[in-house]
This record gives C-alpha cells, sequence and structure tokens, in this order.
C-alpha cells in the first residue's frame, strides 16, 4: 500500500513540475504554487511555477524512487517509504518558497483604465497619480 501511495504522490510532483517548467501549468486552484502573490496573474503564476518546476520534479523522482524500494524490500519498507515521504515533501516545499519569491518580486502590473493613475471623476488628476 505505502508504494502506491508514494508512487502517486511522485507521478503528481512530476507532473506538476515537469508542466511548471514548460510553461503549461495554467493558473488553477488546485496544483502548483498557489499564493497571493503567484495568483496574481496568470504571468506571476507561469513564472513561479517554472521556478519551482525543477524542484517539483525532483520530489517527484524522490517519491518514486522511495516507491521502488519499498516494494523492492518490504521489511524496511516503512523507513524507506517515511524517508522518501519526508524527502520529497521538503524538496516540493522549497521550490514552492522558490516560486512565491519569485513571484513577489515581479512588479505588480498597472490597473486597466486611465494609465495606472488613480482615477477619479472620470479623469486622471495630477494630484492623485500614483
Amino acid at each position: 500500500m505505502l508504494p502506491v501511495v508514494l508512487g502517486l504522490i511522485g507521478v503528481a510532483f512530476a507532473t506538476v513540475g515537469v508542466l511548471g517548467v514548460r510553461g503549461r501549468l495554467q493558473r488553477n486552484r488546485f496544483f502548483g504554487v498557489r499564493t497571493k502573490a503567484t495568483l496574481r496573474d496568470d504571468e506571476t503564476f507561469a513564472l513561479a511555477n517554472k521556478v519551482a518546476g525543477v524542484p517539483n520534479t525532483a520530489a517527484g523522482a524522490i517519491a518514486l524512487v522511495a516507491a521502488v524500494a519499498a516494494a523492492v524490500n518490504p521489511a524496511l519498507a516503512l523507513v524507506i517509504g517515511l524517508v522518501g515521504l519526508v524527502g520529497s515533501v521538503v524538496v516540493a516545499s522549497a521550490g514552492g518558497v522558490l516560486g512565491h519569491r519569485a513571484a513577489e518580486a515581479m512588479p505588480e502590473q498597472a490597473p486597466a483604465g486611465c494609465g495606472g493613475c488613480a482615477c477619479g471623476g472620470g479623469g486622471c488628476s495630477v494630484l492623485t497619480r500614483a
């Protein structure tokens, strides 16, 4: 049972990582790096998940190797499984932190309207520019 769970976790991490690196992971509420900064817009989400993609792929590989090792050696399956699970979660979390930091470093886009100034009464005022 443990090798199956680790295998599923590994496939999930690896899939999200590869999609992130390739820029194919669309902004969503379930997969990838999802923080306030990364969900700001599609471009920021794509950058964050591109940065986090390599660590997520590595986390998937760690979980898959642990799944195979646990299946091959049932006597140590629990120890191997726990080490593999903790290792993959730590590496994926580190990737998430890197992705979040990359998203925070991106400048926010100016709001649509009158060129990014604070609009009031249908026009832009020199005194209300941000």
